[in-house]
């Protein structure tokens, strides 16, 4: 049983209810970030009593590790997803040669075995003339269509009709392929939800850090437990022993990928 996933789903409600205008992308890698959230959890455990007091609620540190696990089941939902828009892209272009082959081939036969036809002629002519079989998979459903309610004359010149079912069956596959590697609404729904996540555990990890440093600010042992990568990262390039406070964030466009 995935645990992540049942806790994605318990969360799911405060997850989605954080507004368009507050949501926040990831500027670092999502797994770096959401050990970064464990690892200051557990770093937090002995400084309790210590951070209570100063008025860090209770609840939010020890739902840490929850909004971490739905993060990751966020995440890992939005990365399956594109992974497998890719492999749609990939079949697709792997496809995509037999296609106009076979757009080719079909063209080919029924324009001499329909050369007595004036209207079929006429719907392969126009077919010939697209833009270089810019919609591959209408030109192969409108030619199957076309042999298969017409079999005769291509019977009569050698033609094999099985090529005229691989053409519809070919057509429906690279239609599915198109769909899987062009789902827009679903893109950004996926990816929205991913991104809500990552705010809602950032929240709980922004409270603590910046509780931690107030805490802490005279203790350099244990304050740096509460300091993330880029403060640290500032503290070295800086060397300034205690910069204002620090709130690591990224605007709607960082990809986070």
């Amino acid at each position: 049983m995935n645990t992540k996933a049942i806790v994605y789903d318990q969360m799911m409600q405060e997850i989605s209810a954080i507004p368009k205008e507050k949501v926040l992308s990831p500027n670092m890698p999502m797994d770096v970030y959401i050990q970064e959230a464990i690892d200051l959890y557990h770093w937090a455990q002995s400084d309790k009593t210590q951070l209570f007091e100063a008025g860090l609620p209770e609840e939010l540190l020890e739902d840490l590790p929850f909004r971490a696990d739905a993060a990751s089941e966020a995440h890992s939902i939005w990365h399956n997803f594109l992974f497998g828009q890719s492999a749609a892209l990939q079949k697709w272009h792997a496809e995509s040669p037999e296609a106009w082959d076979i757009r080719q081939e079909l063209i080919h036969s029924m324009r001499y075995a329909y050369r007595h036809d004036v209207k079929i002629r006429s719907r392969i002519a126009l077919i010939e003339s697209s833009q270089a079989g810019t919609d591959i998979i209408t030109d192969l459903r409108t030619l199957s269509a076309i042999g298969r309610e017409n079999p005769a004359p291509l019977r009569n010149v050698g033609f094999d009709l099985a090529l005229l079912e691989k053409a519809h069956i070919l057509s429906q596959g690279m239609e599915e392929l198109k769909a899987s590697s062009s789902e827009e609404s679903t893109h950004s729904m996926i990816r929205r939800m991913r991104d809500q996540a990552y705010t809602h555990l950032k929240e709980a990890v922004d409270a603590i850090r910046e509780c931690g440093q107030y805490v802490f600010w005279k203790d350099t042992a244990r304050r740096v437990g509460y300091e993330g990568v880029n403060l640290q990262r500032t503290r070295r390039q800086t060397g300034d022993a205690f910069p204002a406070a620090h709130v690591e964030h990224s605007p709607k466009t960082a990809s986070g990928e």
